[in-house]
């Protein structure tokens, strides 16, 4: 499959290329960065507009500014389209979807299988602790822009999917009771932290604690890679992990 990468120059892009050029499945049609103005490589590329070989899906990791352009591109080329990225206000996401009714497109906050499976299971104790507090942590690198993480959101509207009622209270920061029907929401920023996101619901008598860890940003690359493998054999829609899990 040939795959063009948008972002191939930040950190995930690099990542998603390294693992590209070591598969036997896989190889990069184009890198597409603004950093690669004036590059005179024949596959790298600063707008992506400026690519027109062959390829067989696009994966997005470079910014959700990028939103209109990438989709457009996907829309002009017929291409399956895998955004990788998070941060999209609801203008962004309103292209996203409008663009899925043209093409096969994945979206998802969060490209870790096993973030995907956390959000079941946050669902299922949602479900049964009614009474629950409900609390996510969530911690990353000093780097990052969006607060809180789009993973955390994932899980927040997971579980509101199933308590429909709930608010979402984000950086706490005031005097005051906890209302009951609220999720708080907490992010940590430091180091190098690849990415932990931990759900507590806590009843007056135990604590229950789900929690995932990323030890490596090889395993977003690697999700959005089978994203890309799923999302050639599908038709025009809106694709996210729960119909990989399916």
């Amino acid at each position: 499959m040939k795959i063009i990468v948008n972002g191939a120059a930040g950190r995930m892009g690099q990542t998603l290329c390294g693992i590209i050029e070591n598969s036997d499945r896989h190889e990069v049609a184009a890198y597409c960065s603004l950093e690669y103005e004036g590059s005179e490589d024949a596959l790298h590329f600063a707008d992506i507009n400026s690519f027109s070989g062959e390829a067989d899906c696009i994966i997005d990791f470079s910014s959700h500014k990028a939103t209109k352009l990438i989709t457009d591109y996907a829309i002009r080329r017929k291409l399956p389209l895998v955004i990788a990225t998070t941060g999209q206000d609801e203008a962004e996401m309103n292209i996203i979807k409008e663009a899925s009714a043209t093409i096969p497109l994945f979206y998802s906050q969060n490209m870790s299988f096993g973030v995907a499976l956390l959000n079941c299971l946050a669902k299922i104790a949602a479900k049964a602790l009614p009474e629950a507090d409900i609390e996510i942590i969530e911690k990353h690198h000093n780097r990052k822009l969006d607060v809180p993480s789009g993973t955390a959101l994932l899980l927040a509207n997971g579980i509101k999917s199933v308590k429909e009622d709930c608010t979402y209270n984000i950086g706490r920061h005031e005097n005051g009771k906890r209302e009951k029907k609220e999720i708080g929401i907490h992010s940590i920023r430091m180091g190098n932290e690849v990415g932990t996101h931990e759900i507590i619901f806590a009843l007056d008598s135990q604590v229950i604690t789900l929690k995932h860890e990323a030890e490596n940003r090889g395993l977003f690359a690697e999700g959005s890679l089978t994203a890309a493998n799923f999302l050639v054999t599908k038709e025009a829609g809106f694709y996210n992990m729960d119909d990989i899990l399916d």
